[in-house]
């Protein structure tokens, strides 16, 4: 039993540490590899329960990458899981930065590192796209046309308009309370 533990243990750390030291460009990177790996091959949480995790991930304070983290080592294996995730997700920056900066202005200035950076960031933005549209999906398939419509005002909004995002964010958010009190209303179902 005590060995079971400690090979999850071993592996929520493996994968939180691998995922942290190969993924560039922010919190929503982990996002399609976790569900690779806690999802689909180790099937220990589902998609469902991942998205949650990240919507409550963005939500609160804090790096995405470490939330999300934390929320999948908690649901997996407790209190010591979530720790486990958090310092297997925290180590390969810590160690990444310090290497750096202490010889920054080597990497600063040189051609071939800029140059590997640019290539990472097309990567990146492929990598967001990808998860934008395994994102929409999920909102499509379920069939609510304010969600629906939701995702491009949203873009419209903040890419042509230029409002400040968090005004989105408390606009849309009404907007949803709204209709969930709506439909409880409606309904007689109760959402405690």
């Amino acid at each position: 039993m005590k060995s079971n533990k400690l090979k999850l243990y071993f592996s929520l750390f493996r994968i939180m540490f691998s995922i942290s030291a190969f993924t560039f460009g922010g919190g929503y990177i982990v996002i399609p590899m976790m569900q690779k790996y806690f999802v689909n091959n180790l099937k220990l949480i589902s998609e469902q329960e991942l998205l949650d995790m990240a919507a409550i991930s963005q939500s609160t304070p804090g790096a995405i990458a470490v939330n999300i983290s934390v929320l999948v080592g908690y649901r997996i294996a407790g209190l010591i899981g979530a720790i486990i995730c958090c310092i297997g997700t925290v180590l390969p920056p810590l160690l990444i930065l310090s290497v750096i900066s202490s010889c920054y202005s080597v990497f600063r200035d040189n051609r071939v590192i800029s140059s590997i950076l640019k290539g990472m960031e097309a990567g990146v933005a492929a990598t967001i796209v990808d998860l934008v549209i395994d994102m929409s999906k999920g909102i499509l398939d379920e069939k609510n046309w304010l969600l629906t419509l939701i995702v491009p005002a949203s873009f419209f909004a903040s890419f042509f308009l230029n409002i400040n995002v968090v005004l989105i964010i408390i606009f849309c958010s009404f907007l949803c309370f709204v209709q969930t009190y709506l439909k409880s209303r409606k309904g007689g179902t109760r959402y405690d």
